[in-house]
Parts: C-alpha cells; structure tokens; sequence
C-alpha cells in the first residue's frame, strides 16, 4: 500500500486530549470527532487539512489517556497515516484497531515541514522524502490485513463470520 500525501508536523507528547479535547467525547460520530480534531494545537487543522494527508510528529505521540477518539478522530479528517519517533502504546494499538496506519520513524521529522510532500510504501518501510528513503519497519501481514479492511472488528467479521 503506497500513500502520498502533504506533511501537517506536530511536537513532542502531543496527548489524546490535543488530538481531540475531551469537552467532544460526549460523540463517537466521526464526522463531528474530525471537526474538532488538533483544534487546541492548530485551530486550523480540521478546515484545511486533505484526505491523504500525514501527520509526522516527535515523541510520544498519542500519550495520555486510552480513548479510542482520538486516532479516529485523525482518521475522520482525512489523515491517511501518522509518523512520529514514537508513539504510546496504547495509542498505537488503537490506531491499528480502527485501521489508521502508523510507522516509528526517527529520521523524518528533523528533514520535514508541514506542507511538505512524502511518498510512503508501508509494504517496505519506506518513506521517500525528496530525494532521501528512509527505512521504517514495515507492517507484518496481519496487521497489514487489518488496516485494509478498515479496523480489527471489519477483519474479525471478514475472516471469522
């Protein structure tokens, strides 16, 4: 799977209350989660940002609390991937099992800016920016799997119903 899309970069322990403010867990409407999305760190974000777009952060991205809101929150708006230099656990799991891809890099974020545009091969690891690819550690073929079918429930539904 290969996407292609304009970098919106983010800092450091950027936490799931950023992600989406915990004042709209009160939904779990994606449309209404994508509204609001990053709002308190770029109250411009959910009016510009495209489908396809990626999100590169630091460290700790989607640390905090375990809500399930927040990567779907990313993925309502549009954003076709997140790479950051690492990310909390519980985030990431989240994110694999509501089908939002996510790859550590360390490298990236010191080479981009937002608006930039990266290409990404996520059955290789790798993240082509301008001239340089850099490796990431590619998905295995579970996990692969359950990002095209949208989420571990669609999965689980595909592969065992």
């Amino acid at each position: 799977m290969k996407i292609k899309g304009r970098v919106w970069k983010f800092g450091d322990n950027v936490d799931t209350d950023v992600i989406i403010p915990a004042r709209y867990l009160n939904t779990t409407d994606e449309k209404e989660l994508a509204k609001h999305c990053m709002e308190d760190i770029d109250p411009e974000f959910a009016g510009k940002v495209q489908p396809g777009d990626i999100i590169v952060a630091g460290e700790s991205f989607g640390m905090g609390s375990s809500r399930e809101h927040a990567p779907l929150a990313i993925k309502a708006s549009g954003v076709a991937l997140v790479i950051a230099k690492s990310f909390a656990r519980i985030f990431y799991r989240n994110s694999i099992n509501i089908g939002l891809p996510i790859l550590e890099n360390s490298e990236i974020y010191d080479i981009v800016k937002t608006g930039d545009e990266i290409e990404v091969d996520l059955d290789k690891g790798e993240i082509k920016v301008g001239d340089k690819v850099l490796k990431s550690r590619p998905f295995p073929e579970f996990i692969k799997e359950i990002i095209q079918y949208g989420g571990l429930l669609n999965y689980a539904k595909e592969k065992y119903l």
